[in-house]
């Protein structure tokens, strides 16, 4: 794994909110996503009457997922296919007292969906977080140089 790949999954792996939706409309939602290294997917838990779920219902989606994280220092554009999932062995992996707060009857709700994001690009910023930036600013005041704000880098997924 390359380095720059290996620093976009570590620092992902790290967050777990970020905007989601179909690139068809661009109408992006706050979702919370659970990173899957193994299988180099995001999975989101939602509920089938959603927007999200609905699309989905209907064959996979080309989708945009967006995290940006000041405190992890990543910003990040994810391109890839959005796609309903019947997972249940995945969504006991991944249920949690989050999830379990928006349903009723728990993961047995009949309106919980897993929904499965299969990640093909991403463009990432990274940085080393705030103090950092605060650093480089004042640094590049003091020295009449541009400040260091850290890498930007494609990753094919």
């Amino acid at each position: 794994m390359t380095d720059n790949l290996e620093k976009f999954w570590g620092r992902l792996d790290d967050i777990n909110t970020g905007m989601l939706g179909a690139t068809s409309d661009l109408r992006l939602v706050p979702m919370s996503h659970y990173v899957d290294r193994k299988t180099g997917c995001l999975w989101f838990i939602t509920a089938k009457g959603t927007e999200l779920a609905t699309q989905a219902a209907l064959g996979p989606k080309d989708a945009i997922h967006i995290v940006s994280d000041a405190r992890e220092g990543l910003y990040t554009r994810i391109h890839g296919q959005l796609s309903l999932s019947e997972d249940r062995a995945k969504l006991d992996e991944l249920w949690n007292a989050v999830a379990a707060s928006w349903f009723e009857d728990g993961k047995q709700d009949e309106d919980v969906q897993l929904l499965q994001f299969r990640p093909t690009k991403a463009e990432v910023w990274t940085t080393d977080g705030s103090l950092a930036f605060l650093y480089e600013i004042a640094k590049a005041h003091l020295t009449d140089q541009k400040p260091d704000m850290g890498d930007h880098f494609s990753v094919a997924l």
